[in-house]
């Protein structure tokens, strides 16, 4: 993923903030902030859109009361608000429910690993969801041949990683509430997903 100025050649002369995102051009395109900086991804391709709606409608159906299921929330990383993150899903309590950007650590960030963002899931998330506090962080690839999942969990400042399942393997946690589902239906075809991403 490319780190770019708006339209300009030269950089910008000041960090931008979720305001200058709010005047930019919708063009489907994620648009976050690093420090000020313009961070731009692609649009989603087809097998990243398949898990963020199957695990977004899995999680919500899962969440006990006082719970939300949110796919794609901004949320603000600094008071200045020039650090602004798009995490794919995030699990947060009712009572921390904030509009229009959360500035909360959520209970449960998830990322969807895109051919670009391998890196940037991996390593440069991973740190700043530490930093700022998200306790519990899943980043999910859906590789064709065998979906996988990873799950970390924030241990004195930094991620564990508590699990990694692959295809058929059955995931179980109880963060940020207890749940259990098979990374391979988040991918696979037809409708057996419904009754098997559950592990039933």
């Amino acid at each position: 993923m490319a780190v770019m100025s708006i339209g300009k050649t030269e950089p910008p002369t000041r960090p931008l903030t979720i305001d200058d995102l709010a005047r930019m051009p919708d063009d489907g395109r994620r648009h976050e902030l690093v420090d000020g900086r313009l961070d731009v991804s692609p649009v989603p391709i087809f097998d990243h859109t398949l898990v963020d709606t199957r695990l977004s409608a899995h999680l919500t159906f899962a969440a006990p009361k006082g719970f939300i299921v949110m796919s794609g929330p901004g949320i603000n990383f600094n008071a200045d608000r020039t650090h602004h993150r798009i995490p794919d899903i995030a699990v947060i309590r009712s009572e921390e429910f904030e509009n229009p950007y959360l500035t909360r650590p959520p209970l449960l960030a998830v990322e969807i690993v895109s051919p670009e963002s391998v890196l940037r899931d991996n390593h440069t998330k991973r740190r700043e969801y530490a930093e700022f506090g998200i306790e519990s962080y899943w980043i999910i690839n859906p590789a064709p041949e065998k979906t996988g999942l990873v799950e970390l969990r924030l241990e004195n400042g930094a991620y564990t990683e508590i699990a990694q399942i692959y295809g058929e393997e059955v995931f179980e946690t109880d963060t940020p509430f207890p749940i259990k589902l098979v990374p391979h239906w988040l991918t696979a075809e037809g409708d057996e997903w419904r009754e098997r991403l559950g592990g039933e």
